[in-house]
């Protein structure tokens, strides 16, 4: 697999919904990072959303991109087939091979049948720009119900964004959605948590690490998905909690990313 950058590992330094730092960073600076950090792909996802800049913009990325031997993809936040259409052209421009889309909660309310159509009927545009979808599992969106949604529209161009630890908020122990999901896995998140107890012992919390530092069974993923083309992307994610001080905690962010993709190249091969 290669390994890449999710725009998500800095969530808090670009900003997302009241939080925002006073120089957000941009996309062009995430695609710095994950080159000096030797990594081979960028994955920008909703939280920074490229139909905000212009075709310069993406004709930019792609041409630096280019330089530096990286892919890239992008991703959008629930179904909406209008923005979808609208991504197809960017992802064409930027030379992406994957389309993300979250689903959540409002998806799973959409009967199975009525979205695969909607969904059936932009694969065509998007394999003419040689995207593939990935359908994220997400918080509310049960692995089970993504299964039958795979099955329904049965198309090479339709596959999994497969997140390792998402699930766990549609009650399913991660290792579960793991084996559910992989079959039809074209992309990877991997991130790491940890469940702690409540120090009253009023339940538990369940945090991000980074990489390696948290009850995520990496070894077991990957065996998982050993049936993957060498070429797919493996994007390395974390849940960094926020502080009260977003300097120290945009700050954080860059020490995870650095724990985390040292221990990415330990755990998945053919990345020195």
């Amino acid at each position: 697999m290669k390994l890449g950058l999710g725009s998500y590992a800095f969530r808090w330094s670009i900003g997302i919904k009241d939080v925002q730092p006073a120089t957000p960073m941009t996309a062009m600076e995430v695609l710095e990072i994950a080159h000096l950090h030797g990594l081979h792909v960028v994955q920008y996802a909703d939280n920074l959303p490229l139909d905000r800049l212009t075709p310069h913009d993406h004709h930019a990325l792609k041409a630096r991109a280019d330089d530096y031997g990286m892919a890239l993809e992008l991703g959008t936040q629930s179904f909406n087939a209008a923005e979808l259409a609208r991504y197809i052209p960017i992802g064409e421009r930027i030379g992406a091979r994957i389309l993300r889309v979250a689903l959540d909660a409002e998806d799973a309310l959409i009967p199975v049948p009525e979205l695969a159509a909607e969904i059936r009927d932009l694969l065509p545009d998007g394999r003419k720009a040689g995207l593939r979808f990935a359908i994220e599992n997400h918080f509310n969106y049960p692995s089970s119900k993504m299964v039958q949604l795979l099955d329904t529209v049965a198309d090479d161009a339709l596959g999994v964004c497969l997140d390792v630890a998402n699930s766990i908020c549609a009650g399913e122990w991660p290792m579960t959605t793991v084996k559910m999901l992989a079959p039809y896995a074209i992309n990877l998140h991997l991130k790491d948590y940890q469940i702690t107890p409540d120090p009253y012992g009023v339940g538990f919390r369940i945090h991000g690490t980074p990489l390696g530092e948290g009850r995520a069974e990496i070894a077991e993923i990957l065996e998982q998905l050993a049936h993957c083309p060498d070429d797919m992307s493996c994007i390395l994610e974390h849940w960094l909690p926020q502080t009260t001080d977003i300097e120290a905690t945009c700050r954080q962010e860059h020490a995870w990313l650095q724990r985390t993709v040292a221990a990415a190249k330990r755990f998945v091969p053919g990345n020195p």
